[in-house]
């Protein structure tokens, strides 16, 4: 389930850009969700409270959490699907949270990288990770950017936090663990460039191509070369719709992909299922203390192109799916 890569060009020129691939319709929409809203963790008494410092556009999977997403201080969070993922026990003390809620806290709350990864490696509070809408299990790691090009891969691994952090973090995908996905990363390189890449639909395969071609495209300032670019590669490593692997959720069709401009605060989205790929300013969208939430409503018949900030309408904001303690 999923690739994200992280392109990182001249004159500060970021681009991150990812792929959501899952064994069904996810039921996607784009939110836009003003600063000052105040949140809970979801996961009892206990849970950790915030109020958002930062606005920001998500995309959430099943309108239940946050997936995918870019705050208005140009940080971006992508959640992808990791088996391997144990979370740290409740030790009955630390404030908790539903792993729903994971990505939306960060882009809640911080506004570079390194601010978020001097946060959470005190580990301020125990993820509980409810089934999804679908009952699949809720095994997930988090990777950030911003718009410095830092990056961090957040995974939780037999019960503790593991955080990679630097820019040469550029590219996640699913299983193995990130330290081995690094390794096995060396060994194409040794072999690889242009006279062998890997060219199957699993993680690891995909982590080697997008690893090459993230940095093969031309290393460009021009917005829409490097745009260009970087969506060619997201869909260099995309998974035909159809194609599932029984069993194996991180092994499924692309049913989207984002591609977020750090530097200007753009939020591109690409359906699988769209003729169109479209965008949203964060300029455009009412993210002050007190603005609406507001829903942009996709799949079905909805086709849209150009800037579609226009489209999104007020509406209550979705449910974050809740945890128990166990």
């Amino acid at each position: 389930m999923c690739t994200r890569a992280v392109y990182l060009g001249p004159e500060e020129t970021v681009i991150t850009a990812r792929t959501m691939d899952w064994v069904e319709d996810i039921r996607t929409n784009l939110w836009s969700l003003p600063r000052g809203m105040v949140r809970t963790g979801l996961a009892g008494p206990r849970s950790v409270n915030w109020t958002s410092r930062f606005g920001s556009v998500v995309a959430t999977g099943y309108d239940a959490g946050t997936a995918d997403g870019m705050n208005e201080a140009g940080l971006v969070t992508s959640l992808l699907y990791l088996t391997e993922a144990q979370y740290t026990p409740d030790d009955g003390a630390r404030p908790l949270i539903s792993i729903s809620l994971w990505a939306q806290y960060v882009l809640d709350n911080f506004g570079s990288v390194a601010e978020a990864v001097s946060a959470l490696e005190a580990e301020p509070f125990v993820v509980l990770a409810p089934a999804m809408p679908n009952g699949s299990s809720s095994t997930l790691h988090l990777a950030l950017s911003d718009a410095t090009g830092d990056s961090a891969i957040l995974e939780y691994i037999d019960g503790a936090l593991t955080i990679h952090h630097g820019r040469e973090f550029q590219v996640m995908t699913n299983s193995p663990i990130y330290d081995e996905q690094l390794a096995l990363n060396k060994y194409w390189e040794s072999i690889g460039g242009l006279t062998w890449l890997p060219g199957t639909n699993r993680a690891a395969d995909r982590f080697a191509r997008a690893s090459f071609y993230i940095t093969a495209i031309p290393q460009t300032a021009d917005v829409q070369l490097s745009l260009a670019s970087v969506l060619g590669v997201i869909r260099n490593v995309s998974v035909p719709l159809g194609i599932t692997t029984p069993g194996q959720p991180n092994i499924s069709s692309t049913r989207w992909r984002s591609v977020a401009d750090h530097k200007r605060r753009v939020y591109y989205f690409d359906s699988a299922t769209s003729p169109n790929t479209f965008w949203v300013p964060l300029a455009d969208l009412p993210l002050d203390e007190g603005d609406p939430v507001q829903r942009l409503r996709l799949g079905g018949e909805r086709f849209y192109s150009g800037n579609a900030a226009g489209d999104f309408e007020a509406t209550p904001p979705f449910e974050f799916v809740p945890a128990t303690a166990q």
